[in-house]
């Protein structure tokens, strides 16, 4: 599609969600408000889906102009261009917040953080999510990108998903047959998830806790968390970390711009003041073309890179 007929689609997409949906539509707004890097350019659109009716019209709209579409959870682990977003950007409001408990099971809204999960979970004496203490984001994002930690991850605890399909049909799955694997699981394009059941375990409080606080303070003493940063930059390769390969190639601490390879932990890349996107993307650049000259490794992102990257 041209540029034109983007902005003509734009415009009347953007027309049609605020007839409907008011003031939960609102017009190029800076995504650098809203990822854990702080840094972004605009999303033409941005929809605040507080009900189901309010994604079904945001993902009819997507379809019937063609639009670009992006699900905004918490932020984290996203990395979008300076020029912004040229599409539909959504975030879920409060219908997708829920979180109830039923025996071991922990029933939880897509859009709801995975922080709040963890504490539900501690005050029912459930266990199998304390792996999850400190990484920021929703539920819908950690199952959809297998979120882990400490040798754990959102596979083991995941029962069963409730999400939007592409054609505009409200479908479950399994966690089994989501085949996950590491960092990624087989969610269908363009499927976005609205809830999450949780399968735990009765555990006394004082052994979760324990093992939350112990979680919390290897997190703390090990990561950047005082810095604006999208947690891991990169999957470690198998049979390697990637921060090591990273130290060992001498880059903690390595600048370009505003954007620095932490030297807490250097898989982790932080904003040291007003960086730009692309002052992270050449960074990241970077650091992928030295570890592969000199560890004979390449490394995959696991940030997401949203956006044009053309000119950088």
């Amino acid at each position: 599609m041209s540029t034109v007929a983007v902005s003509r689609s734009l415009i009347m997409a953007r027309s049609r969600l605020e007839r409907f949906l008011g003031r939960k539509v609102t017009a190029d707004v800076l995504l650098s408000n809203y990822t854990t890097m702080r840094v972004g350019g605009p999303a033409a659109i941005l929809v605040n889906a507080d009900e189901l009716t309010d994604l079904r019209l945001t993902l009819q709209t997507v379809k019937d102009y063609q639009l670009p579409f992006l699900v905004l959870g918490r932020g984290s682990n996203l990395l979008v261009s300076d020029t912004g977003f040229p599409g539909i950007a959504m975030r879920l409001g409060q219908s997708f917040k829920h979180l109830t408990v039923s025996g071991t099971e922990l029933t939880v809204g897509g859009g709801a953080s995975l922080g709040k999960a963890v504490q539900t979970a501690l005050r029912h004496s459930l266990g199998g999510m304390a792996f999850a203490v400190g990484i920021p984001g929703t539920i819908g994002a950690a199952v959809a990108v297998n979120a882990g930690a400490h040798d754990w991850d959102m596979s083991a605890i995941t029962q069963k998903i409730v999400y939007y399909s592409r054609d505009l049909e409200m479908r479950t799955a399994t966690g089994a047959s989501l085949e996950f694997s590491y960092r990624s699981c087989r969610l269908p394009a363009g499927a976005v998830i609205i809830e999450v059941r949780l399968g735990l375990e009765s555990t006394e409080p004082d052994a979760i806790k324990h093992e939350m606080e112990s979680n919390w303070k290897r997190r703390k003493n090990s990561q950047p968390l005082d810095s604006p940063s999208a947690g891991s930059i990169f999957k470690n390769p198998e049979g390697h970390y990637a921060a090591r390969l990273i130290e060992d190639a001498g880059l903690k601490g390595y600048q370009i711009g505003k954007a620095q390879v932490s030297t807490k932990h250097a898989n982790f890349f932080i904003n040291v003041g007003d960086a730009s996107a692309a002052d992270f993307c050449k960074l990241i650049n970077k650091v992928k073309a030295v570890v592969r000259d000199s560890a004979g490794v390449e490394l995959e992102t696991e940030v997401r890179l949203v956006g044009d990257w053309s000119d950088v």
